[in-house]
C-alpha cells in the first residue's frame, strides 16, 4: 500500500485537517520532536487506497518522522500565502531525499488550496489538488534576504557605533529594517509637523436664531472663517442691520449610508486598534488562533470581494441560533441577502468571514470582542444600505448667508447590527418653508485658533503603509512592533504612537545623511519588483542583485556619513563615560566602572575605556566586594527578584570566557574554575530536575530563605528556612553522587531530633532534608542574557563531572511542585 504524507502548517491546523477528511477514524502519537504529532488514517487518493499520515512543520524547523520507508506522495497544507508557499519548498527540500522514486510522468508533489478550516473547505481542496508555486516562494525568499542582509549591516554597524559612545539611549538594539525604518519615518514626520505648528487665529460669525416656542437654532456661517478680525466685525455690523433672519431655501434630500464592503486584513488591524484597543500584532495572533480553530476564514488577505460561488447565506445560517444578532440574521434569510458591494479581488483568500458560530466563553474575552467585530462587519456586508433624510435651511441676516442641516434616520439597515456607524439622534429641524421669519437671539464675531494634528493613531499609520506599499498585510503588524519593542516610539492614550528621543534623533539623522532610508519611495519600489518575481515577470536573480546593489552603495556612504548622524546624537544623549553611578572596580586599573542601567545595562571603565556586559532585565548590585581569582575584577551579583533567581558573576569573565568549556554569558554559577570559591565546583549540588544540562547550585546570598537554582532553566529550589548556614560540602551522596550539604538549623526552630542543630545529607536522598525541600519556578521578565545554554553537567570536578539524576526524579520534590 502506498503512502501519502501530508504536512500542514501548524499542529492543531494538522489534527483538524486529518480529523475531517478521515470522517474521525483517524490514530494519533508523537512524532520523533515532541512537538508534532503524526495522524494515521486509511482512504483513497488518485484512485487507490493508501495509508495517509497527516503531521506539520515547527515554525520553519522541520522534524523527518518518516526516515525509514519515506512516502510515495506529499499533500502540502500550508497556509495559502506568499510565505506559505515559500514553506512548501523548505519541506520539499527535506523530505524529497527520502521519497520512494516513482515513475519518471508521475506527478508526486501536491499543493491543497483552503481558506478556511471547514469540512466543505477541506474536501474541496483535497478534490481540486494544485502544484506549489515556486514564484510565490522565490520572492518571499528574495524578500527575507533583502531584509536581513540589509537589515543586518546596518543595525550591527549603527548599534557598535553609537552603544559605544553614549549611555542613555535605552535601546539594547539599535536597529534599521528596510521596512521598519520607514515605518518609523511615518510616526516621526507627524511629529515633526506637530512641533512646527504655529496656532493662527481666526474669527467666525455665530448666530442663534428661534421662532415661536422653539428651541434656539444655531446657524453655520456660510464664509465659515475669516482671519482679520477688522473684517470678521464688518461682516457682524453688516448682519446686525436686521433682527430678522429670513428663510431663503429649504431642501429635503434622501442620502445612503454605504455598508461597509468585506473584510480585509488591513481593515481589521485599523478596527482592533482604534475601536477595540488592541495592537495590530496581538491581534493578528488572536485572528490566527480563531482561523485554526475553525472560528473564522484565513485572517490574512488583501482582498475586499467575494467570488461568485462563496457560500454567504451558508455563512449567515451559522449565525441563526447567535441570541445577539439572530432577529437580524432571520430576517436577512427570509427577505434575502444583499449581494455585497463589490471590492478589490486581490487573487488571493476570500475575506475575513465568520465559519461557525461561537461564544464568548468559547473564545475568552480579547477572541470574543474580535471575532464579534468580525461576524457584525459580515452580517453587515450582507444588509441594506442604511438610509436617512438630511434637511438644509438657508437663512439671510441682513446681507449675510447662514444654514444649518439636520439628519432624520428613514431605515437603520446594517447599523443595527454595527451601531456604532448608526445616524446619531439629531434635534428635529423646525417646520418651515422658503420666506418664512426668525426672530435672532443671538450675533457675535467668535475668536478661536487653529490646533494642530495629534500624533498618528495605530489605525492610522496602517492605511499609511498600506497606501505607500511598507509590508505586506502579514507584516504590517510585526513592524508596527518593532518600533515600539525597540524604544522609538510609545503607545499611549487611544493607541496613539509617540516618538520617542532615539526615535526622532534616528530619523532625523537619515533625513541628514540619505532621505532614501527612511522615505517609503525605495522600498515602494523594491515591493513592486517583488511582486513582479511572484507573478513570474522578473527574474529572482536579477532583482536580488540589483537591490543588494544599491543598498551597499548606502551603506558605504552611510558609514562614511555617520558623523552627520552622530551630531544630533551627541545633542540629545550623554556620552558613555558621563552615565551611570560607580559600581565596582575595575581589575586592570582598580577604579570604579560605573553601571549603566539603561538598555542595555552595562558597566564602564572610563580610565580604561572599556565596556562589559551584563544579564539583562533584572538588578545588578555589587557582591561583597569579593574579586575573581582570574582577573581581580569585584563580582557583581545580578538577581530577577524576590521571587525569582541571583548569581553572582565576573564582569570580564562575563564577556571573555576564561575556559575553553565556556561561553559568553555565562555567570559564576556556571564557571567551571576548579578551586574558585564562588564557581560551580564549589556550589553546585546535583542535576536538575527538569532539564538535561542544568545543575541545581546554592544561592549563597538566600538567606535565610535558602534556596538552589538551576544554572539553565527556570526551576528553583527553597529549602532549609531560617536556618543559619547553609554550604555545599565536599562530599557526595553514595546514592546519586550529588553533592551533600551542611545545614546549621536555628535551634528554635530545628527539625532535628533532640534539638540538635547541625545536620549534613544529600537534599534528594535524605530523610529528614526531603520534608524540608520545595520545587518552584522561578519568576523571570525574561531569559537572562546570553540564554540558556549547553554547558557541562556537575560541579566540574575531576572525580566527579557528571552526577546522576536521582532515580524518582525528586519525587519529595514534585509533591510540593507548584
Amino acid at each position: 500500500m502506498r503512502t501519502v504524507l501530508m504536512v500542514a502548517e501548524k499542529p492543531s491546523l494538522a489534527q483538524s485537517i486529518a480529523k475531517i477528511l478521515s470522517k474521525g477514524n483517524c490514530s494519533s502519537r508523537k512524532g520523533l520532536n515532541g512537538a508534532c504529532s503524526v495522524h494515521d488514517y486509511t482512504g483513497s487518493f488518485q484512485g487507490q487506497t493508501v495509508r495517509f499520515k497527516m503531521t506539520s512543520v515547527c515554525g520553519h524547523v522541520m522534524s523527518l518522522d518518516f526516515i525509514g520507508g519515506g512516502c510515495d506522495y506529499v499533500v502540502l497544507w500550508l497556509d495559502c500565502d506568499k510565505e506559505g508557499e515559500n514553506i512548501c519548498f523548505e519541506v520539499l527540500d527535506a523530505i524529497q531525499p527520502v521519497m520512494n522514486k516513482g515513475s519518471g510522468r508521475e506527478q508526486t508533489v501536491y499543493r491543497a488550496k483552503f481558506s478556511s478550516i471547514t469540512d466543505t473547505d477541506i474536501w474541496n481542496a483535497m478534490n481540486c489538488l494544485g502544484e506549489p508555486n515556486q514564484n510565490e516562494a522565490l520572492s518571499v525568499e528574495a524578500r527575507q534576504e533583502l531584509d536581513l542582509r540589509i537589515g543586518c549591516a546596518f543595525t550591527r554597524f549603527q548599534t557598535k557605533y553609537f552603544q559605544g559612545k553614549y549611555g542613555n539611549l535605552d535601546s539594547s538594539l539599535i536597529s534599521f529594517g528596510p521596512c521598519q525604518t520607514p515605518t518609523l519615518g511615518f510616526c516621526v514626520e507627524r511629529h515633526d509637523k506637530i512641533q512646527s505648528f504655529k496656532p493662527e487665529t481666526y474669527w467666525v460669525l455665530q448666530a442663534k436664531v428661534f421662532k415661536g416656542k422653539d428651541s434656539p437654532l444655531t446657524l453655520d456661517w456660510n464664509r465659515v472663517r475669516v482671519f482679520d478680525r477688522e473684517v470678521g466685525q464688518m461682516f457682524v455690523n453688516l448682519a446686525k442691520t436686521s433682527r430678522e433672519a429670513q428663510v431663503v431655501s429649504v431642501s429635503k434630500k434622501e442620502k445612503v449610508k454605504q455598508r461597509p464592503q468585506a473584510l480585509n486584513t488591513v481593515e481589521m488591524l485599523r478596527v482592533a486598534s482604534s475601536a477595540l484597543g488592541m495592537g495590530p500584532q496581538h491581534a493578528m495572533q488572536i485572528a490566527e488562533r480563531l482561523y485554526t480553530q475553525g472560528y473564522i476564514s484565513y485572517p490574512r488577505t488583501e482582498t475586499t470581494h467575494y467570488p461568485e460561488n462563496f457560500d454567504l447565506k451558508g455563512a449567515l445560517k451559522q449565525q441563526a441560533n447567535s441570541p445577539i444578532w439572530a432577529e437580524e440574521v432571520k430576517a436577512l434569510l427570509s427577505t434575502g441577502l444583499n449581494r455585497p458591494r463589490k471590492g478589490n479581488d486581490a487573487g488571493d483568500h476570500p475575506p475575513i468571514t465568520p465559519m461557525r458560530a461561537a461564544s464568548e466563553g468559547e473564545l475568552g474575552s480579547d477572541g470574543w470582542r474580535l471575532y464579534e467585530y468580525i461576524t457584525r462587519h459580515f452580517i453587515a456586508t450582507v444588509s441594506q444600505d442604511c438610509k436617512y433624510l438630511q434637511t438644509t435651511i438657508d437663512f439671510k441676516i441682513g446681507t449675510e448667508a447662514f444654514s444649518c442641516s439636520g439628519k432624520t434616520l428613514i431605515s437603520p439597515a446594517f447599523t443595527t447590527v454595527m451601531p456604532w456607524q448608526g445616524i446619531p439622534l439629531e434635534e428635529a429641524m423646525p417646520t418651515c418653508e422658503r420666506g418664512d421669519i426668525f426672530t435672532v437671539d443671538e450675533i457675535k464675531v467668535v475668536e478661536k485658533q487653529t490646533s494642530p494634528p495629534d500624533y498618528l493613531t495605530e489605525a492610522e499609520l496602517i492605511t499609511l503603509m498600506e497606501k505607500h506599499g511598507i509590508g505586506t498585510d502579514a507584516s504590517i503588524p510585526v513592524h508596527i512592533n518593532n518600533i515600539c519593542q525597540r524604544n522609538y516610539v510609545t503607545v499611549e492614550n487611544g493607541r496613539k504612537l509617540k516618538p520617542t528621543n532615539l526615535g526622532i534623533v534616528l530619523v532625523h539623522g537619515y533625513y541628514k545623511t540619505d532621505a532614501e532610508l527612511v522615505l517609503p519611495t525605495i522600498r515602494s519600489a523594491v515591493e513592486k519588483q517583488l511582486n513582479l518575481i511572484a507573478l513570474g515577470r522578473a527574474n529572482y536573480q536579477q532583482v536580488l542583485q540589483h537591490t543588494l546593489d544599491i543598498f551597499k552603495r548606502k551603506f558605504h556612504y552611510f558609514v562614511d556619513s555617520i558623523t552627520s548622524m552622530d551630531e544630533l546624537m551627541e545633542v540629545s544623549f550623554s556620552p558613555i563615560a558621563a552615565t551611570g553611578k560607580p559600581l565596582s572596580r575595575c581589575g586592570k586599573c582598580h577604579r570604579f566602572m560605573k553601571y549603566i542601567q539603561a538598555k542595555p545595562s552595562r558597566l564602564h571603565c572610563s580610565h580604561c575605556d572599556e565596556t562589559y556586559s551584563l544579564p539583562q532585565n533584572g538588578a545588578i548590585k555589587l557582591y561583597k566586594e569579593l574579586r575573581c581569582p582570574l582577573d581581580d575584577f569585584e563580582l557583581v551579583l545580578w538577581t530577577s527578584g524576590a521571587r525569582g533567581k541571583s548569581y553572582p558573576l565576573c564582569p570580564y569573565c562575563f564577556s571573555n570566557p576564561p575556559f575553553r568549556d565556556m561561553k559568553k554569558g555565562m555567570g559564576c554559577n556556571e564557571c567551571t574554575h576548579p578551586s574558585c570559591q564562588h564557581s560551580l565546583n564549589s556550589f553546585g549540588i546535583g542535576q536538575c530536575v527538569e532539564c538535561d544540562s542544568g545543575v541545581l547550585v546554592l544561592d549563597p546570598t538566600s538567606g535565610p530563605k535558602w534556596r538552589m537554582a538551576c544554572n539553565k532553566c527556570n526551576v528553583v529550589v527553597h529549602f532549609f528556612e531560617h536556618a543559619h548556614k547553609v554550604q555545599v560540602s565536599q562530599e557526595s551522596c553514595y546514592a546519586c553522587d550529588a553533592s551533600l550539604v551542611e545545614v546549621d538549623f536555628n535551634k528554635t526552630r530545628t527539625p532535628l531530633p533532640a534539638g540538635e542543630t547541625q545536620h549534613t545529607g544529600c537534599v534528594f536522598c535524605d530523610p529528614v532534608f526531603q520534608d524540608l525541600v520545595e520545587l518552584k519556578h522561578a519568576t523571570m521578565r525574561h531569559a537572562r542574557g546570553g540564554g540558556a545554554r549547553r554547558g557541562g553537567r556537575g560541579r566540574g570536578r575531576g572525580r566527579r563531572a557528571n552526577p546522576k539524576k536521582p532515580k524518582d526524579k525528586m519525587a519529595a520534590l514534585a509533591a510540593y511542585f507548584v
